[in-house]
């Protein structure tokens, strides 16, 4: 449906404030790639935009139903010379507009805009090159806005979910032929309680024993929490070059070297969000917690990512295991880091560089081969051990992981569980045909992912 330009061109100057926020939905995190032209955006719940281009001056304008927005005023983003700015508000009480602003004299080819829903909740605007209006085509001043154009852009229902995983990975088949030594070890190890996921990337075949089963997350939900962290810098909404000041209510044991400052002692907030991963600080994550807006934001963060099973109960350190997530959630989450999806090529860099940093290599990398790589992150709550990571084997083959192990306080057989599943894993990947060995045909297909 058109929208009329004698509405549509006031709103685009003053936006109207939401005045109650019923029950709609939130525009929970988005980013424009300047190098690539594209608008990643991502609401909390499912969304099917309108998306038109209104000329003279050429803008795009994409109006999301039923989502709105946690901040009250208008969000002005500058860009560059040519693609100028991104404008986001609230254009009544239950739609979010969000405006890319051309530079004058400039114009899209509408044919060439691509609007694709990598999943009901999370949708990427792909915009042409600019190109230049010859003088003898531009629009004459004076004219009224009845006489503006206006051009619908086809915006196609959501193409991922059925056959894919987390809508980024084709979804393979299942990994039959080690799934009975795996039970083997299950058995051996009768005093643990487990789950897994791992997923090849190459292939989307998949590794799933009690996936599902949510666990205490420990130190694991560091992961999720970084992840958001650089969203936020993506979107200007935090400078890594910001001082935090460590306050007494944040402050907090277990692991961790920040504990033992005296309050008030100030952090740059890129040594914060270190020390949260590499040495997994509690009061480094509580402080980084904090900065992001609080628990609920972030589980709504969490929520908009897919993640079903992941949400943080209370600040750390968590030693009674409240806040909760599964390791095919944090499959899920790697999954949609390894694909470029939810953060910028460079902000994606630093999350792996701070990964592979990471101090506690007793777990999945204990159980890989010589020259394998893995950027992970561990949660030890004495219960309970638990790992999630980014293999990359020497051949170039990418897998992830996620597993956790309940077990009897400090058992040490929960470190010998996890090494023995990672090796059973990575010597079978490892192999040049793997798949070979068995009729495919005769394998069930991805169901249940």
């Amino acid at each position: 449906m058109t929208v009329k330009v004698r509405w549509l061109l006031p709103s685009l100057i003053s936006v109207l404030l939401l005045s109650s926020p019923a029950k709609a939905a939130n525009l929970a995190y988005w980013h424009f790639n300047a190098n690539q032209n594209q608008l990643d955006l991502t609401t909390d719940e499912g969304v099917q935009p309108s998306v038109q281009m209104i000329v003279n001056p050429t803008r795009l304008v994409i109006d999301l139903p039923g989502i709105t927005l946690q901040q009250a005023k208008t969000i002005h983003q500058k860009i560059g010379p040519v693609i100028q700015e991104i404008r986001v508000g609230q254009v009544d009480d239950g739609t979010t507009r969000m405006v890319i602003e051309l530079a004058p004299n400039y114009t899209l080819d509408p044919a060439k805009i691509l609007v694709k829903g990598q999943s009901p909740n999370r949708w990427t605007v792909n915009l042409p090159n600019p190109e230049r209006i010859p003088p003898d085509y531009r629009q004459q001043p004076g004219g009224t806005s009845e006489e503006i154009a206006s051009t619908p852009v086809m915006v196609p229902k959501p193409t991922a979910a059925a056959n894919t995983f987390a809508g980024v990975v084709p979804k393979g088949r299942e990994m039959l032929e080690i799934k009975p030594q795996i039970q083997a070890l299950r058995d051996k190890y009768k005093s643990l309680t487990s789950g897994m996921f791992f997923l090849d990337l190459d292939t989307g075949n998949y590794l799933d024993i009690s996936g599902d089963r949510v666990f205490p997350a420990a130190s694991t939900i560091k992961l999720p929490i970084l992840v958001a962290f650089f969203q936020d810098v993506d979107a200007g909404k935090v400078s890594l070059n910001e001082t935090l000041v460590m306050r007494r209510s944040l402050m907090t044991g277990g692991s961790g070297s920040m504990q033992y400052k005296t309050a008030g002692t100030k952090f740059g907030i890129s040594e914060t969000v270190a020390k949260m991963i590499t040495i997994s600080d509690n009061t480094a994550t509580n402080m980084i917690i904090d900065r992001l807006g609080g628990i609920s934001k972030l589980n709504q963060r969490f929520r908009s990512w897919g993640l079903k099973d992941t949400v943080i109960n209370n600040m750390l350190a968590d030693l009674s295991g409240t806040n909760k997530t599964s390791s095919k959630d944090l499959v899920r989450l790697l999954a949609l880091l390894a694909n470029k999806q939810l953060v910028s090529q460079n902000s994606n860099d630093r999350i792996i560089d701070l990964l592979h940093r990471t101090t506690i290599k007793t777990l999945l990398p204990s159980g890989l081969g010589p020259g394998a790589d893995i950027a992970d992150k561990t949660g030890d709550i004495g219960f309970l051990v638990g790992d999630a990571g980014i293999i990359t084997m020497p051949s170039g083959k990418r897998y992830l992981a996620g597993i956790f192990v309940r077990r009897p306080y400090r058992s040490p057989q929960a470190r010998e569980f996890v090494r023995q599943v990672s090796g059973l894993v990575y010597n079978y990947l490892n192999q040049p045909n793997q798949q070979s060995t068995v009729n495919s045909s005769k394998l069930p297909s991805g169901a249940g992912l």
